[in-house]
C-alpha cells in the first residue's frame, strides 16, 4: 500500500488555514504555484507549516478529516508546537537530504534533528 502526507499550508503566521492530504509531494508545489485549489489560492495559502507522513494513504485521509474537525486553536497550537517560526518548510523539506528521504519514504523513521513533522501524531 502506497503512503501518503497530510499537510497545512498557510499564508501567514496564525492566518488562513488549508488543511489537506496527498500521495506525492507536487500537490504542495501545486499550492505554492496557487494550482492547488481555489480557496489556498484565493487566500494565498503557499506557506507549508506543517506535513506529516503516514504509512498509507487511508491513514492520511483519516488523519485529514480528523484535523479538518479540530477547531482552529488547536490545529494553531500543533503548528506552533511542531514549527514555533511558521517557518515555510518547503527549502526544508527540498534542500535537506536527510529531511526529503524521510518524506520520500512515509515507513522511514524521522530524523530525531527535522524541524518538520515527519512522524503520525497520536490522537
Amino acid at each position: 500500500m502506497r503512503g501518503g502526507y497530510t499537510y497545512i499550508v498557510a499564508n501567514k503566521p496564525f492566518g488562513v488555514l488549508y488543511i489537506g492530504v496527498t500521495s506525492s509531494l507536487a500537490r504542495i508545489e501545486a499550492h505554492r504555484q496557487k494550482r492547488g485549489s481555489s480557496f489556498a489560492a484565493k487566500w494565498d495559502c503557499t506557506r507549508l507549516v506543517l506535513i506529516e507522513a503516514h504509512d498509507s494513504i487511508d491513514d492520511a485521509i483519516l488523519r485529514e478529516k480528523r484535523l479538518k474537525s479540530w477547531n482552529r486553536v488547536w490545529k494553531c497550537r500543533l503548528i506552533s508546537e511542531q514549527n514555533p517560526n511558521w517557518d515555510d518548510l518547503w527549502d526544508q523539506l527540498n534542500g535537506g537530504a536527510e529531511v526529503s528521504v524521510a518524506l520520500d519514504n512515509p515507513a522511514a523513521p524521522a530524523s530525531a534533528g527535522a524541524t518538520i513533522a515527519a512522524q503520525v501524531h497520536p490522537e
